[in-house]
Order: structure tokens, then C-alpha cells, then sequence
């Protein structure tokens, strides 16, 4: 059985990756930051999962960076 999708609101991301809401939409924009889903007609999350593969990403670039 799947567990379900744990989702996370703006102020739950900001805490996490440690950004502003300004930058976190300019990074959505550029295309380098998880895009949030709908889920609600005027409500918004991240997708737990998504955000945790963007930091894995960024760790392993600054690795391949340092070799």
C-alpha cells in the first residue's frame, strides 16, 4: 500500500529551505525550485517529496563542484 503524500504550505517551505517567499517564486519561475500544487481554489502546497529530491539535487551538486 502507498502512504499518502504529505504537502507542505509556504511558511512550512520557507522554514525548510531556508528562503524568502520572494525567491522561492523567483525560482519557480526560473524553472530551479519545485512548482507547488493546487489544493484548494485559492490554496497551494508543496509535495513533501519533490522538495526533498530539489535538496538531494543541490547536495549533490555542490559535491560534484568541490571533486
Amino acid at each position: 500500500m502507498n502512504a499518502p503524500k504529505k504537502f507542505l504550505r509556504l511558511p512550512a517551505v520557507i522554514e525548510m529551505v531556508g528562503m524568502k517567499r520572494a525567491t522561492i517564486y523567483k525560482r519557480i519561475a526560473a524553472g530551479t525550485f519545485p512548482a507547488p500544487v493546487q489544493i484548494g481554489p485559492r490554496a497551494v502546497a508543496w509535495d513533501l517529496a519533490a522538495l526533498a529530491d530539489w535538496q538531494a539535487g543541490l547536495e549533490t551538486g555542490v559535491k560534484k563542484a568541490l571533486v
